[in-house]
């Protein structure tokens, strides 16, 4: 075969094999430009349901005791209306009397002990002398529950003032009484010869009995 026709062959053979060439090319530039779709697995976020089983509360069961009332006041002056009962008669110069309180509240409240008792003059309550002594004779029996309306009374001795020669007589117009315990006082009129002197003591009180 001759070198022209050698060339005519290689040239069929080089056309023939460019369709196939062209194909393939354009198979790979296609196929080269895709990425492969990532596949993304979503784990469950959501956290698994539990049922949990709330321990009980603990309840505090009401007492079923019946409720005590707070205890009675200590009475006070304010609460009470005084007297004096002198028909008790006298010795040796000494009148014996009965300091007589009255509960005047819609509340109870206690007496306990011996009251605080002066004479008092010059129309204001003025203490005149030296205050009562107390009577060991007649000690304190215990609290003494005070109803509305109830009384109590202690034993009140008055020796006269013209038992001591160098008594500095004045007129009282009446008592000045402090129940136990109490930081107010009340007044009760009854006019006795008292005695200025400091040194003289001219009353002495027992504790309230009911």
């Amino acid at each position: 075969m001759g070198a022209t026709a050698r060339r005519g062959l290689s040239r069929k053979l080089i056309i023939a094999a460019l369709p196939a060439a062209a194909l393939a090319l354009a198979l790979t530039a296609c196929g080269g430009g895709q990425t492969p779709a990532s596949t993304t697995t979503t784990a469950d976020s959501s956290p698994s349901e539990q049922t949990t089983s709330a321990s009980p509360t603990a309840t505090a069961t009401p007492s079923t005791a019946p409720s005590t009332s707070a205890a009675a006041a200590l009475c006070t002056a304010a609460m009470l209306s005084g007297s004096v009962d002198d028909s008790g008669g006298g010795a040796a110069g000494s009148i014996y009397m009965k300091l007589i309180v009255k509960n005047t509240t819609d509340k109870v409240c206690i007496l306990d002990g011996y009251p605080g008792v002066s004479l008092v003059g010059d129309g204001n309550g003025t203490q005149i002398g030296a205050a009562a002594d107390r009577d060991p004779a007649a000690p304190s029996s215990g609290p003494i529950t005070l109803e509305p309306g109830a009384s109590a009374a202690g034993v009140l001795r008055y020796t006269q003032a013209g038992n001591y020669q160098n008594c500095e007589r004045v007129e009282a117009d009446g008592l000045r009484v402090y129940p136990p315990s109490a930081t107010d006082a009340l007044y009760i009129a009854h006019p006795l010869t008292a005695c200025s002197n400091e040194d003289i003591k001219l009353l002495t009180i027992g504790a309230f009995q009911p």
